[in-house]
C-alpha cells in the first residue's frame, strides 16, 4: 500500500529537511538546501529512486511514534515478538555539513534490525560510486558525497546498488548511524557525535518552545505549529519556506503538483504576526529583513516569490523518471508562478513592514524610501487585471482580493505617514487613491443581489480569500456585505465543513484540469470570520476540528479531502500552520499570549 501524506514526519536542520514515513524510511531529504536537489526521492516515485529504512526485519508501520516534547526529535517504536525497539531520528544544527542521526535502542527483549540506504542523487536518478574509508561507506557522484558510518560499527555490506546492514540490540543497547553530506572536492568535515547531538538537540529546541508567550488552549498544537515554522526557516538568511516538499498533489492522480520549496510574499503578514504575538521578535526581525532585501530593486519588478535567499530565477521543469506521488505526474521543480503579475503581494509587503514598524523592530535605513517607490507604482499599475493570489494559470482578472490588498498598501501608507510625521510622501495623493480603490471594489466587486463580494469583478464565483476583508480592515465586520460574504463563501465553498478556495474544477479560472481539497488555511480564515462577527461558538468548533486535522505528530499538510479522510498537497504547509497559530490567538485572547 502506498504511504499517506499523513504517514510522514519532519526532522530539520534549519536549513533543509528530510520526511520519514511510519515505516522508518527516510523517503525525501534535499541536500544542502531544501531546494537543492534531492538525494532520497521515495516519496515521488518508488524504492530505486532512493530512501533510508531502518526498522526490524520483517516489520512493517512502527506500533507508535512521537516527537519528543517541544522538540524537532522523532522516536519511532515497534512491537515484535522478540521485543521492543525504538529509532530516534534528528538532524543537528549544523556546523558546516548536513547531518542526518539515527539512534537504534532496544527496549525490551532482542530484536534484530535492517538498515536499507539507497543514495539517488539529482532526485533518484544518479546512482552513487561507494567505497569503503576508515570504517566509513563513502559515496560520491558528480558535486555530491556523503559518509555513513556506525558506532559500534555493524556487519554492512552492498548489495542491488545499496547499502545494507543487520544487527541484533537487546534492551539498554544502542547502535547510532551518522549520514554526513558535504561537496565531493571537500574533505570530509568533522564527525558528529551522535548522543552530543541528540543532547543539545533536544536542550536547543526545547529552550527555544519556552520563549513562546501563548499559553491559552491547545497549547501544545501552536508550540507544535512554531516549531514547524522554525524548521521551514532556512536559518542563513531568515527567509521561510512555504513548504518541505514539492509535487505532493492536490488530487491525487491529478496535475496541480506544484514546488513549494521557495518564500512566498503572500504568507509575509500573517506569518510576521503569527512571530511576534509568540514572543519571537528575533525571528520576526530575520523575516522581516529577509523581506526587505527580496524586494529591493525596481517595484515593477516585484515577484510574488523568491528563493531562500531572496534569488529571482525558479524556472519550471518536470522530471519524467519520477512517477509522482502515488502516480500523481508530472513531478515539478521550480515554480512558472514565479513570472506573475500579483499585485496583493503590494499590499502583504506594506502592511508587513507597518507591522514591523510598529511592533517596534528595529528601523532599516531606506525602509521607508522602499515603501514610497513601491506606493509610486502602484498609484500608475493597480488597474491593470493580474493572476490572483491563487497564481491561477488562466487569463488574468480583475481579482477583487487583489484590489482590497491594493486598498490595504494605501491605507498602511496613510496611517504610517499620520503616525510618524517626520517621514515625507504623498498624503494627499495616497488617499485619493485608497477612496478610489475602496469605491470600485465596493461598485463592481459586489454582488448586491446576492449580497457578497465576488472572486473577480462581473463574475459569478466566490474566493475564500474575500474572508479577509473584515481582518486588513477593508470592511468592518458588522458591515451587511460582510457578512453576507461570509455566508455566501461558507455555502458555495464549503465541503464537508472546511472550504475550497475557489471552485476549481467548475469554471476557467484557473486553467487547469481536474479538482483539489479544501484548503486548510481558508478554513482557518472562516474561523476567524465567524469569531469577528459574533459567532465565536461555531469558530471554536471549527478550529478543533482543523487541529484533529494534523497527523499523528501534529504536523498539517496544504489541503485535505474529507470524503477520503486524506491530507493532500505538499507538506508540511508554513501557510496551514500559520493559520493554526493565528486563529488560536484570536479565539483565545490576546491575554493568552503575554
Amino acid at each position: 500500500m502506498h504511504p499517506r501524506i499523513e504517514d510522514y514526519a519532519l526532522i530539520g536542520d534549519e536549513q533543509t529537511a528530510a520526511l520519514i514515513g511510519r515505516d522508518g524510511s527516510v523517503d525525501w531529504l534535499c541536500l544542502p538546501r531544501f531546494d537543492s536537489a534531492a538525494c532520497f526521492a521515495r516519496l515521488l516515485g518508488d524504492e530505486d529512486n532512493g530512501h533510508w529504512r531502518i526498522a526490524p526485519v520483517g516489520a512493517d508501520r512502527c506500533a507508535r511514534r512521537a516527537y519528543r516534547p517541544d522538540t524537532l526529535v522523532l522516536d519511532t517504536e515497534w512491537d515484535t515478538d522478540e521485543g521492543s525497539v525504538r529509532v530516534t531520528d534528528l538532524m543537528p544544527q549544523r556546523d558546516r555539513s548536513p547531518d542526518v542521526v539515527r539512534i537504534v535502542e532496544g527496549l525490551s527483549g532482542e530484536v534484530t534490525l535492517r538498515s536499507s540506504l539507497r543514495l539517488r542523487f539529482d532526485y533518484g536518478s544518479v546512482v552513487p560510486w561507494v567505497r569503503r574509508s576508515d570504517g566509513h561507506r563513502v559515496a560520491v557522484a558528480g558535486p555530491d558525497s556523503t559518509w555513513l558510518r556506525s558506532e559500534p560499527e555493524v556487519p554492512t555490506w552492498g548489495e542491488d546498488f545499496g547499502t545494507h546492514s543487520q544487527f541484533t540490540v537487546a534492551a539498554g543497547e544502542k547502535v547510532a548511524f551518522v549520514l554526513t553530506w558535504h561537496p565531493s572536492h571537500e574533505p570530509r568535515p568533522p564527525l558528529v557525535d551522535p548522543y552530543e547531538a541528540l543532547e543539545h538537540s533536544v536542550a536547543d529546541w526545547r529552550a527555544w518552545a519556552s520563549r513562546c508567550r501563548y499559553d491559552g488552549p491547545h497549547r501544545d498544537a501552536v508550540v507544535r505549529s512554531l516549531i514547524t515554522l522554525k524548521a521551514l526557516t532556512y536559518a542563513p538568511t531568515g527567509g521561510i519556506v512555504a513548504a518541505a516538499t514539492t509535487s505532493l498533489p492536490e488530487e491525487i492522480g491529478g496535475v496541480r503538483n506544484w514546488d513549494y520549496r521557495f518564500c512566498w510574499l503572500r504568507d509575509s503578514t500573517l506569518t510576521l504576526g503569527a512571530l511576534l504575538a509568540c514572543g519571537y521578535l528575533e525571528e520576526a526581525e530575520a523575516w522581516r529583513n529577509w523581506l526587505l532585501r527580496a524586494v529591493a530593486g525596481d517595484p515593477a519588478d516585484l515577484q510574488i516569490m523568491y528563493g531562500l535567499a531572496g534569488e529571482r530565477r525558479l524556472p519550471e521543469f518536470e522530471l519524467p523518471w519520477l512517477s509522482g506521488f502515488a502516480g500523481s505526474a508530472p513531478v515539478r521543480i521550480g515554480n512558472g508562478a514565479v513570472k506573475q503579475l500579483q499585485l496583493d503581494v503590494y499590499g502583504e509587503v506594506m502592511d508587513s513592514l507597518s507591522l514591523a514598524r510598529e511592533a517596534g523592530l528595529s528601523t532599516k535605513a531606506d525602509m521607508w524610501a522602499l515603501q514610497s517607490a513601491l506606493m509610486a507604482f502602484l498609484r500608475s499599475a493597480w488597474r491593470q487585471p493580474d493572476e490572483g493570489l491563487w497564481e491561477v494559470r488562466g487569463p488574468r482578472r480583475q481579482f477583487v482580493h487583489s484590489k482590497v490588498m491594493v486598498w490595504v498598501a494605501a491605507d498602511r501608507a496613510v496611517r504610517t505617514l499620520e503616525a510618524h510625521p517626520e517621514l515625507h510622501g504623498d498624503l494627499d495623493g495616497w488617499r485619493a487613491m485608497r477612496d478610489e480603490v475602496h469605491r470600485e471594489v465596493c461598485e463592481k466587486g459586489y454582488d448586491p443581489e446576492r449580497n457578497t463580494f465576488t472572486q473577480y469583478y462581473g463574475s459569478h464565483e466566490l474566493d475564500a480569500a474575500l474572508l479577509l476583508i473584515p481582518r486588513v480592515g477593508f470592511l468592518p465586520p458588522d458591515d451587511p456585505r460582510v457578512i453576507g460574504t461570509i455566508d455566501a463563501v461558507r455555502d458555495e465553498l464549503g465541503h464537508g465543513g472546511l472550504l475550497h478556495r475557489y471552485s476549481a474544477g467548475e469554471s476557467d479560472v484557473d486553467g487547469l484540469p481536474g479538482g483539489e481539497g479544501t484548503f486548510l488555511a481558508c478554513s482557518f480564515w472562516l474561523a476567524d470570520a465567524l469569531h469577528m462577527t459574533g459567532r465565536t461558538k461555531e469558530a471554536r468548533e471549527l478550529f478543533e476540528r482543523l487541529v484533529e486535522l494534523g497527523n499523528d505528530v501534529g504536523l498539517l499538510s496544504e489541503e485535505y479531502d474529507p470524503v477520503a479522510g486524506a491530507q493532500l498537497g505538499n507538506v508540511p504547509q508554513a501557510f496551514s500552520h500559520i493559520g493554526l497559530v493565528n486563529t488560536a490567538l484570536a479565539l483565545f485572547g490576546a491575554d493568552e499570549a503575554g
